[in-house]
C-alpha cells in the first residue's frame, strides 16, 4: 500500500505485540486515562469470547461479511491470523482525525506495517513479553489447553517477537505499571506535538 498525500500529520499509536502480552489492558487504560484518544475498534471473522460484545473489543462479522466489506474498500488494512479475518475501518481513522482525536489502535505485525506505509507519522509500540515461558502461561490463564494451539500461538509469537526492532519503541511487560509509565511518557509526547 503506497502513501497516501496528506496522511503524514495524522497522528496515531500502534500496540502490536503476541496475543496475551497485554495490549488490551493498556489500550484500556490509555482510553481510561487520556480523552483526546479514539479506540479504533476492528473488524474480526473470529467468534465472541466470554465477556466480550459487539464492538467490544471487536466488530464481529461473518466471514461472508467481512469479504464483501473488503470489496467494497473499507478496510485501511486486514490480514488473516490465527486462521481468522481481522481489518481496521477507514471510516473511523478518518471520523479520528477530523475531530481532532489520536487513533490508538491493536493491530498484529503485517497490518501495522501496512498502516505505517499508509500512515507514516504512526507511533508504534512493541510490547513484549518478558518471556515465552511467560507468555506460554498467559495463554494457559485464558484457557488455551490444547497443546496443539499452544504450539502454533508460541510459535507465531516467536515470529511476530522476531520483528519487533522494525517498531519505534519495544517495551517489555514484565511488571504492568512500569510498562504503562513508559507508555505514558509516549503517549503524552505525542498528544503535546499535535
Amino acid at each position: 500500500m503506497s502513501k497516501t498525500a496528506g496522511n503524514e500529520h495524522i497522528k496515531m499509536l500502534i500496540v502490536i505485540g503476541p496475543t496475551a502480552v497485554g495490549k488490551s489492558s493498556v489500550l484500556e487504560h490509555l482510553l481510561r486515562d487520556y480523552p483526546r484518544l479514539c479506540d479504533i475498534i476492528t473488524y474480526t471473522t473470529r467468534p465472541m469470547r466470554a465477556g466480550e460484545s459487539e464492538g467490544n473489543p471487536y466488530h464481529f462479522v461473518s466471514e461472508e461479511e467481512f469479504k464483501k466489506q473488503v470489496g467494497e474498500n473499507r478496510f485501511l488494512e486486514w490480514a488473516i491470523v490465527h486462521g481468522r479475518m481481522y481489518g481496521t475501518p477507514r471510516d473511523q481513522v478518518e471520523s479520528a482525525n477530523t475531530e481532532g482525536k489520536v487513533c490508538i489502535m491493536d493491530i498484529d505485525v503485517q497490518g501495522a506495517k501496512k498502516m505505517m506505509d499508509e500512515y507514516p507519522g504512526a507511533v508504534t509500540i512493541f510490547l513484549m513479553p518478558p518471556s515465552m515461558d511467560a507468555l506460554r502461561q498467559r495463554f494457559l490463564k485464558r484457557g488455551v489447553t490444547s497443546e496443539a494451539d499452544l504450539a502454533k500461538r508460541l510459535e507465531s509469537a516467536q515470529k511476530e517477537m522476531a520483528q519487533c526492532q522494525d517498531f519505534k519503541h519495544v517495551i517489555v511487560n514484565d511488571d504492568f505499571d512500569s510498562a504503562y509509565a513508559e507508555i505514558r511518557k509516549i503517549i503524552e509526547n505525542i498528544l503535546e506535538n499535535q
